[in-house]
């Protein structure tokens, strides 16, 4: 069962976008090797934000994303690809519907 989120607002450097857009598509791998990671939803806003979408069981599982290998790629890489820092805020998952 799904109970907690976190959904990250991403805004790309000018000329970035590109790079941002291939790192969020290239995080997927991590995501799924991530066994608290229910759900993994990167997506693109318009031309310059994106977002991240996951979805946890618990919030064990939560501080274990925060602390793996896609949290700490992002913020090491934020500085050279996002126009400002990441907007990341913990959300209380209330419905939803997944496979399986």
């Amino acid at each position: 069962m799904v109970t907690v989120g976190l959904l990250a607002t991403l805004h790309a450097a000018p000329g970035k976008e590109d790079e941002v857009a291939s790192f969020l598509a290239g995080a997927l791998p991590l995501a799924q090797a991530e066994r608290g990671t229910v759900a993994c939803f990167c997506f693109r806003v318009d031309e310059s934000t994106f977002g991240i979408f996951d979805a946890f069981g618990d919030a064990d599982a939560l501080q274990a994303h925060l602390d793996g290998d896609i949290a700490g790629a992002l913020m090491g890489h934020a500085g050279q690809l996002l126009a400002k820092p990441p907007e990341i805020r913990q959300v209380q998952v209330l419905a939803a519907k997944l496979p399986g």
